[in-house]
Order: C-alpha cells, then structure tokens, then sequence
C-alpha cells in the first residue's frame, strides 16, 4: 500500500485553512502526513494549531535575511529536508523567489480567493463587489513564479448576494475554501490530479478546464 501523501504547509495567518486540511485527515478523506507547518510569522494561529496535532512547526524571520531570495532559499531547503513531497500555500502572505521554487515545480499548491485569473493579489472581494460581478469564488493553483499565475486546477464559485460588503462576502467564501483545498489535495493523494509535461493531468489526460467543486463537496470536471 503506497504511504500516505507527505505535506508541508505554509501560512502566514489564523490557519482556517490548514484546519480543514488537518480535518479531512482525521476523517479519513485525506491520506497525508503533515510533515512540516513553517511560517514567517512567530504568533501566527496556523503554528498552534499544527502543535496540537503533533506537527513539528518552524518559524523563519524574514529580517533575519539580507533579502527576500536568502530567506526563501533558506525556507525551501528545509522544507525539502523535512521529506515534504507536497508543499501546500494556505494564506502564506509573500511573493516567492522563483530561483528559490523551481525545484518544486508541479508540487506546491495555493488556494487564493478569487475566481482567477481574475483578481490575483491582495483585496480580491473589494475588487469583485467594485466590478459589479455577478459570481465570486475560490481558486487552487499549481505554484510558479507569477504571482497567482500557476495553472487552475479547481475553483468554487459564489454567487454574489444582494447587500454582500467585502466582510459578509469574505465570511461566505470562507466554507467553500474549506472544502475545496482539502478537495484537492485529496485528489492528489489519490494520484488521480498529478504534474506531467508541464501541466496539471487529472485521471490520466491533460486538464482541459479547473474542476468544479459541487454541492457535496466533491470536484467534478
């Protein structure tokens, strides 16, 4: 039996995210093994909530480091020493080094709260509500070194509802971000969503469109 999926996991925040990914785990949706939680800042929630499930955590200081590529190639080769094999961006709120990332190409994912490639970058629900769009949503994406730029491979959409603010629509994506990660990491795990040639493949051809996620959870192309 092949052995559960090694993750390492970045954040910078409270960890929502990495909860819901340490959730599927403990039922049973997700075959990983959390290796790692680093981040660069030491009172950030996700590094708590890592210790209390055992995850040997790691904090870096970026102003410790002459520049931001010292710093990242520090961060990424203990990373790779932590045996991690899947690097997971749960609100890791920096711009990578792509000398520092290119080893990981096809193994680091980010999920990012817009439906991209619409709204990479910072303030996405403002963005959506001032450009009157009808739907909002959630993206996973393989990592490169263009910010938010990585090939989609599954998204969650929202409908945008009267009277939503920043706030209240922030506060309604936070549930499918919650179910979509965790979606497709398991994919992943499954070997069923892998990096061959360049791209995303999904169940053995190349990955026309990014999954959807449904109502149940589940992705569907």
């Amino acid at each position: 039996m092949p052995h559960p999926l090694r993750i390492a996991v970045l954040a910078s925040g409270r960890g929502s995210n990495l909860a819901a990914l340490l959730a599927a785990r403990e039922r049973g949706e997700l075959a990983a093994e959390f290796v790692l939680v680093a981040s660069d800042k030491s009172n950030a929630g996700a590094l708590q909530l890592a210790a209390d499930a055992g995850v040997r955590t790691l904090v870096l200081d970026p102003k410790a480091y002459p520049d931001r590529r010292a710093f990242d190639l520090d961060l990424f080769g203990k990373l790779a020493a932590s045996g991690a094999e899947l690097i997971v961006l749960a609100g890791f709120m920096r711009i990578l080094d792509g000398e520092a990332i290119a080893p990981w190409a096809g193994r680091m994912l980010n999920i990012h709260p817009s439906l991209l490639p619409k709204y990479r970058g910072l303030h996405t629900h403002r963005r959506a509500l001032e450009a009157g769009d009808l739907e909002h949503g959630a993206s996973v994406h393989f990592v490169t070194a263009e910010l938010d730029g990585g090939p989609v491979v599954a998204q969650a959409i929202l409908p945008v509802a009267p009277g939503d603010d920043e706030h209240r629509l922030a506060q309604r994506l936070l549930p499918l971000e919650h179910r979509l990660l965790p979606a497709v990491v398991a994919l992943i795990a499954a070997g069923r969503l892998a990096w061959r040639d360049g791209g995303p493949w999904f169940d053995g051809a190349p990955l026309p469109a990014p999954l959807r996620l449904g109502p149940h959870g589940l992705l569907n192309a």
